[in-house]
């Protein structure tokens, strides 16, 4: 299984995204929602270089996003699928190899007031997953 960093704003992020979900569409909706981030997070950590990930330099030389778009028809049939997902990944590589996702962030939202103070130094803070 690849490994992957969250940083402790991104599991917030997944948090609220999840409780929101959960109180619009309820069980089976969060479920879904849930299934769609994790194999997002895992498509990243696998290949932080896949069809869908955009280089953004304009925030560091190595920040990247990826919108969970591209990821919704490679969730489980039984699970059941996101038609319209609005949230994207904002991530970058380690030195030691490891995707490190610093936000999950609504596709509307305007990524640059949305980042971490310490994202653009190069130290964000982290849980190892």
């Amino acid at each position: 299984m690849p490994v992957f960093v969250l940083s402790r704003l991104a599991e917030t992020d997944i948090e609220s995204i999840l409780m929101w979900t959960q109180e619009r569409f309820g069980e089976a909706g969060r479920l879904r929602y849930e299934a769609l981030l994790i194999r997002a997070i895992l498509d990243v950590a696998e290949n932080p270089h896949r069809a869908g990930c955009q280089n953004r330099p304009e925030i560091t030389a190595d920040a990247r996003t990826y919108h969970l778009w591209h990821s919704r028809n490679r969730v489980e049939i039984s699970t059941g699928r996101v038609r319209h997902p609005r949230h994207f990944l904002l991530y970058r590589t380690r030195d030691d190899g490891q995707v490190e996702i610093a936000r999950v962030l609504h596709d509307s939202m305007d990524l640059v007031r949305n980042l971490p103070e310490d994202y653009q130094s190069g130290t964000v803070s982290e849980t190892e997953t």
